[in-house]
């Protein structure tokens, strides 16, 4: 006798997010209500590419004007998701600001979405969620930040 194969699946949420760094320190957002730093990003529109996502939802919560050309990809960070229902994972994929462009001289302020911008070390990994930690991880390896 077999048990039936375990057909359920963890639900995995897809998101794109923008890695601004400025003197060893990583740009992220604080969102309307919520209790942990972001990173720039959200979910991409049906249409939309992973990188279209990023610039698009960058520009949203801190008016920073972003292209193609300015960012590198970073990797993707698969990690729980913060404050969604048990199992439930996101897929998180990073674009790095290349230094030594126009974005080094922009100042990111936070929209109607976001309460504020801070910039981060990884002595603030107890303020993100999972994604955010790892992100943070993964700079500090990369040593971008302290």
């Amino acid at each position: 006798m077999s048990l039936p194969a375990d057909t359920t699946q963890q639900p995995t949420l897809r998101v794109s997010a923008l890695l601004l760094v400025r003197d060893r320190r990583v740009l992220m957002v604080r969102a309307r209500a919520r209790d942990v730093l972001y990173l720039p990003g959200g979910k991409a529109e049906p249409h939309e590419t992973d990188l279209d996502a990023a610039i698009r939802e960058a520009h949203e919560e801190t008016g920073l004007r972003v292209t193609a050309d300015d960012v590198d990809p970073f990797g993707v960070v698969l990690e729980p998701a913060h404050g969604q229902a048990p199992g439930t994972m996101v897929a998180m994929t990073l674009f790095l600001v290349r230094p030594g462009g126009p974005l080094d001289s922009a100042t990111p302020v936070a929209s109607a979405e976001v309460d504020e911008v801070e910039w981060v070390t990884s002595a603030d990994a107890g303020r993100c969620p999972p994604a955010g930690v790892e992100t943070l991880r993964r700079l500090v390896a990369a040593e971008r930040i302290d």
